[in-house]
C-alpha cells in the first residue's frame, strides 16, 4: 500500500521526464566553457568595428571628414544588425542549396534559448556571425572615404551584403555550401571577409573617382594618435575574430590566438624595416598598416597553421601589401584612400593561398597527409571565383545606386568636408 502511494506521487514526474527528451538533450549539449568564450569573442569582434575600425579610419582622414567616417561605421553596424536579423542569418546558415540558404530562420524563427549550434546556443552563434557581417562592409568604406554620400554608403552596404556577403558566406561556411564541399580552408574569413571587401573596395574607389587634388595635394592623416588607438583595438579584438571561430574553448582556439599575435608582429616590423631602408625613418603609420595586413593574412589560416606558418604569412603579407599600397596603387591610378585593397584584399589573398602549405603537419600545421598541390588548387579556385563574382556584383550595385541617387557628394560639399555637408556637425570645434 505504501509503495502504491509513492508511485502515485512520482509517476507523473517520471512520465514528464520521459516525454521531454528534447529539452534534456539540449542542455546536455551545452558546454559552458565554449559558451563563455564565444560570448567574449562576440564582444571582441564588435569592439573591432565600434570603436576600433571607426577610430582607425577616422584618424587617417582629414579633420573635416572625421565624423563622416564614424557615421559610416556606426550606421553600417545598425543597418546590418537589422538585416542580419530579418533574413541575413537564415540566408547564410540554413541548408537550401550550394549557393544560398533559405528563409526558414527569418527573424530567428524556430530558434529559442535551448536551440543549439554544436556546444553553444544557436542564438549566440547567430550574434557572433552577425559581427562578421557588420565589419565586412565596414572595411571597404576606407576606399571611398571623404567623398561618398552617406545615403549611398548605406544603400551599397545593404545591397552588397545581400548580393555578395550572404551567398559567399553560405558557400564557404554554410551547410552544404559549394566551396565548403570542395574542402576550402577559410577559418575566420580570408575569403568571406577580406577578399570580398578588398574586391568591392577596388570597384568603389574607381567608380566614385579620386578625391579632389589627389595625388598632387598631400593628404596626411589628421590624427595618428587616434589611428594607433584604433589599431590597438583591432589587434586585441582580432583574438575574438580568429580564436572565436573555433566555436569552442579548446586547443585550436588557443593556437589561433597564438598565431594571431605572431603574424601582425612580424608584418608590422617588416613594413617599418622596408620604410627604414627606403625613407630613412620607420613610421607609426607604417607599423599600424603592416600590423593590420598581418592580421588580415593570418585570418583564413589561423585555425590550421602553427608558429612557422604565422611568421611566413606575416612576412609575405607585409611585403605584398606594401607593394600593393604603394607601387600598384600609384601605377594603376586608383584612389583607394585608406589602402583597403592593398591591406585587406592582398593580405587576405596571401593567407588564403599560403594556408594550403602551412596547414600541413610537416610545416607545423594541423593537417596530417595534406596534399598541398590539390589544396592550393582549391584555394586558388575559390579566390578567383569569389573575386570575379564580387567585382561584377559590386559594379552592378554601384551603377544602380549612382543612377538612382548618385554616389558622390558635390564639389562644394567635398571641399567643405562631409561632416558639415552630410551631417551638419563638425568633429572639432577649433
Amino acid at each position: 500500500m505504501q509503495f502504491s502511494k509513492m508511485w502515485g506521487i512520482f509517476a507523473p514526474l517520471a512520465l514528464a521526464l520521459v516525454l521531454t527528451p528534447t529539452a534534456a538533450s539540449a542542455q546536455d549539449a551545452l558546454d559552458t566553457g565554449d559558451t563563455a568564450w564565444i560570448l567574449i569573442s562576440t564582444g571582441l569582434v564588435l569592439f573591432m568595428m565600434i570603436p576600433g575600425l571607426a577610430m582607425f579610419y577616422a584618424g587617417l582622414v582629414r579633420t573635416r571628414n572625421v565624423l563622416s567616417v564614424f557615421m559610416h561605421c556606426f550606421g553600417i553596424t545598425a543597418l546590418i544588425t537589422i538585416l542580419w536579423t530579418v533574413c541575413g542569418y537564415s540566408l547564410a546558415f540554413t541548408a537550401n542549396n550550394p549557393f544560398i540558404g533559405g528563409f526558414s530562420k527569418t527573424f530567428l524563427s524556430g530558434i529559442t534559448g535551448d536551440s543549439m549550434w554544436g556546444t553553444i546556443p544557436e542564438v549566440l552563434f547567430f550574434v557572433f556571425q552577425m559581427t562578421f557581417a557588420i565589419i565586412t562592409p565596414g572595411l571597404f568604406v576606407g576606399a571611398f572615404a571623404e567623398r561618398m554620400k552617406f545615403s549611398a554608403v548605406l544603400w551599397f552596404s545593404a545591397l552588397w551584403c545581400i548580393v555578395v556577403y550572404l551567398p559567399v558566406t553560405h558557400m564557404v561556411w554554410g551547410e552544404g555550401g559549394y566551396f565548403s564541399t570542395l574542402g576550402v580552408f577559410d577559418f575566420a574569413g580570408g575569403i568571406v571577409v577580406h577578399i570580398t571587401a578588398g574586391s568591392a573596395a577596388l570597384v568603389a574607389a574607381i567608380l566614385v573617382g579620386k578625391r579632389q587634388g589627389y595625388p598632387e595635394t598631400p593628404m596626411p592623416p589628421h590624427n595618428m594618435t587616434m589611428n594607433l588607438i584604433g589599431t590597438a583595438m583591432l589587434w586585441v579584438g582580432w583574438f575574438g575574430f580568429n580564436g572565436g571561430s573555433a566555436l569552442a574553448a579548446n586547443g585550436q582556439a588557443a593556437m589561433a590566438v597564438v598565431v594571431t599575435q605572431i603574424s601582425p608582429s612580424v608584418a608590422a616590423l617588416t613594413w617599418i624595416f622596408i620604410e627604414w631602408i627606403k625613407n630613412g625613418k620607420p613610421s607609426a603609420l607604417g607599423f599600424a598598416t603592416g600590423a593590420i595586413a598581418g592580421l588580415a593574412a593570418i585570418t583564413p589560416a589561423s585555425g590550421w597553421v602553427g608558429p612557422l606558418g604565422a611568421v611566413v604569412i606575416g612576412f609575405v603579407s607585409s611585403v605584398v601589401a606594401y607593394w600593393a599600397a604603394t607601387w600598384l596603387k600609384r601605377t594603376a591610378g586608383y584612389d583607394d584612400a585608406l589602402d583597403v585593397v592593398g591591406v585587406h584584399g592582398f593580405g587576405g589573398l596571401v593567407g588564403t593561398l599560403l594556408v594550403a602549405f602551412f596547414a600541413s603537419a610537416a610545416l607545423g600545421g594541423t593537417e596530417e597527409g595534406l596534399d598541398m598541390g590539390k589544396q592550393f588548387g582549391v584555394q586558388a579556385y575559390a579566390v578567383v571565383a569569389v573575386t570575379i563574382y564580387t567585382l561584377i556584383a559590386s559594379l552592378i550595385i554601384l551603377k544602380i545606386i549612382d543612377a538612382i541617387c548618385g554616389l558622390r557628394v558635390d564639389e562644394q560639399a567635398e571641399t567643405g568636408g562631409l561632416d558639415l555637408a552630410e551631417h551638419g556637425e563638425v568633429g572639432y570645434d577649433l
